[in-house]
């Protein structure tokens, strides 16, 4: 009789533990949440992503951080009440930039709106699944001219604590059109005047609104756990024109899941069936 109630026993404890794996499939998130370190001239700032509702835009904008592709990149537009971009462009030594290599495009997920603080992936003109490595800043609330154009820009995570107060010290500089590129029609330059434009005195990094760096600081799967970022209201049935926002002039995101049904059948599969003497 003892014999029979410890084979019961065990058969339960190994049921219990295939249900917890099952469960705890369930409720782990799609993937991990990161924080990442702007290191400009103009000061540090970190960043969070929202990995589990864009996983594909963050995989995209990491891959370039790993490879160290926003080392010495350049805030090419700022537009004072709109946005800051950048990503897209590096200073080699001298100007003018050259461009940064870009990956592959990465699919459009629009699931958050363009609140000011929030950091989105430019892309094409009437091509929305055309983001590759520039990204933008939105400086103020740009959901009602974002959200719904070119199908929606992609925000995919957010400026933590004070830094925004770097970015927008950043569209407090002289802007200027430099002519020779649409995508420098309105890059900020650090002590530069009006008059050195004139006079064609040359643009160094010390005049650039340098990236010196992007970082991962914290890839802990809890970093996300207390955001609360505005989803867009915008549907890819409810239209929406060509952008003017962050261009490359140059329901939640991620994969679907096994629901608790499903993994419960699973975990009934994998035991052996109790045979009656």
């Amino acid at each position: 009789m003892l014999s029979k109630n410890l084979s019961f026993y065990n058969l339960f404890k190994r049921h219990f533990r295939i249900f917890g794996l099952a469960f705890s499939l369930l409720i782990a998130p799609s993937a991990m949440a990161t924080i990442v370190q702007f290191q400009t001239v103009m000061g540090d700032f970190q960043v969070n992503l929202y990995d589990k509702n864009t996983p594909k835009t963050v995989e995209n904008f990491l891959a370039y951080v790993k490879a160290g592709a926003y080392s010495n990149t350049v805030i090419h537009r700022a537009i004072p009440g709109f946005i800051v971009q950048g990503g897209g462009f590096k200073y080699d030594t001298k100007f003018p930039l050259v461009d940064v290599v870009q990956n592959a495009a990465v699919i459009n997920e629009p699931v958050y709106a363009n609140k000011r603080g929030t950091i989105a992936m430019a892309k094409v003109r009437e091509n929305p699944n055309s983001a590759t490595n520039q990204w933008f800043f939105n400086v103020a609330d740009n959901s009602s001219k974002l959200d719904a154009q070119n199908s929606g820009f992609t925000v995919f995570g957010e400026v933590m604590g004070n830094g925004m107060a770097i970015v927008d010290a950043m569209v407090t500089l002289n802007i200027f059109n430099l002519g020779s590129n649409t995508a420098f029609t309105d890059i900020p330059l650090r002590n530069y005047t009006s008059a050195n434009a004139t006079n064609n005195v040359a643009i160094t990094d010390k005049n650039l609104v340098m990236i010196l760096n992007v970082v991962v600081l914290d890839a802990n799967v809890d970093t996300a756990a207390n955001l609360n970022p505005t989803k867009t209201t915008y549907t890819p049935n409810s239209g929406g024109g060509s952008s003017s926002g962050g261009n490359n002039s140059s329901s939640d995101g991620g994969g679907g899941s096994i629901n608790l049904w499903g993994l419960l059948l699973l975990a009934g599969l994998a035991l052996p069936r109790l045979r009656r003497k």
